[in-house]
């Protein structure tokens, strides 16, 4: 692909984006609204357990709230951009409006991913990050270059991950017409993420990082901030990202392989 071309086109994407939302005020207070709620839910949970002990799989409430925050973030992405982009891939193909997009002179899964750009949802993402700056406070961390860069970069994998994973499950309606009961099953899944994976034991504790990476998504991410994070799990981030990032540019190639015209 080329770089300036796409990056030029994302930017003037973001800008039609904004511009539809602005016709719609009144959603930006909703989401505020919406956000506070769920983040205030989500804290009165964590309170009740940490009534009952002093840490959660090794986990401190400041660490835990640094991972709630990343959790508010990565959500706050899916509603920003993954669900109201690939989350429509099923309508396209369904009423045969695909045809037009590989008409477009733009890589299709680049337009799919980045056409519709929700932006009020960034107030999930600015209170995670809230979130985070105030647990950093709380637990005294000195915030410096690396653990900050560490951090994003952990970060960027999370989201890149969670990209892949949305995206492989939404390709599947190339041959699949129910697929979109899997997104309430990877919205199940996601919930996971609110608790560092250190929680769960066993067989669940490698499904969580190797098969649906919780980790990659949330632990990992918490953990380079709060400067807990080994090179082993830096490492198993780097890789599992890459593999699955892999797996679903190569899944979509396949699927427009087989993909039959609603022309045709």
């Amino acid at each position: 692909m080329r770089p300036f071309y796409y990056l030029t086109l994302l930017l003037l994407l973001f800008k039609l984006s904004i511009s539809e939302e602005m016709e719609y005020r009144s959603n930006f207070f909703a989401n505020i609204l919406n956000t506070l709620s769920s983040v205030l839910f989500a804290l009165l949970t964590l309170q009740v357990f940490f009534l009952q002990t002093d840490e959660i799989g090794g986990w401190t409430f400041e660490q835990v709230l640094v991972l709630l925050g990343v959790f508010n973030a990565l959500d706050g992405v899916v509603e920003m951009v993954l669900r109201p982009n690939i989350g429509r891939i099923v309508q396209h193909i369904r009423k045969g409006t695909f045809d037009l997009i590989l008409m477009k002179p733009v890589d299709s899964q680049f337009y799919l991913s980045f056409r519709h750009i929700v932006f009020w949802p960034i107030t999930d993402v600015l209170l995670g990050f809230g979130l985070i700056g105030y647990a950093a406070v709380s637990m005294g961390i000195q915030v410096t270059v690396l653990n900050v860069a560490l951090f994003l970069l952990m970060f960027g994998m999370g989201v890149l991950t969670l990209y892949a994973i949305w995206m492989i499950l939404m390709t599947m309606s190339f041959w699949f017409v129910k697929v979109e009961n899997l997104t309430f099953l990877f919205s199940s899944l996601f919930e996971t993420a609110r608790f560092p994976v250190q929680v769960y034991k066993g067989a669940l504790r490698l499904l969580l990082t190797f098969v649906f990476p919780v980790a990659v998504l949330t632990t990992f991410p918490a953990a380079a901030f709060t400067g807990a994070l080994t090179w082993r799990d830096a490492l198993i981030s780097l890789l599992v990202t890459a593999v699955l990032v892999t797996v679903a540019r190569l899944f979509w190639k396949t699927a427009l392989r087989y993909y039959t015209s609603a022309s045709s």
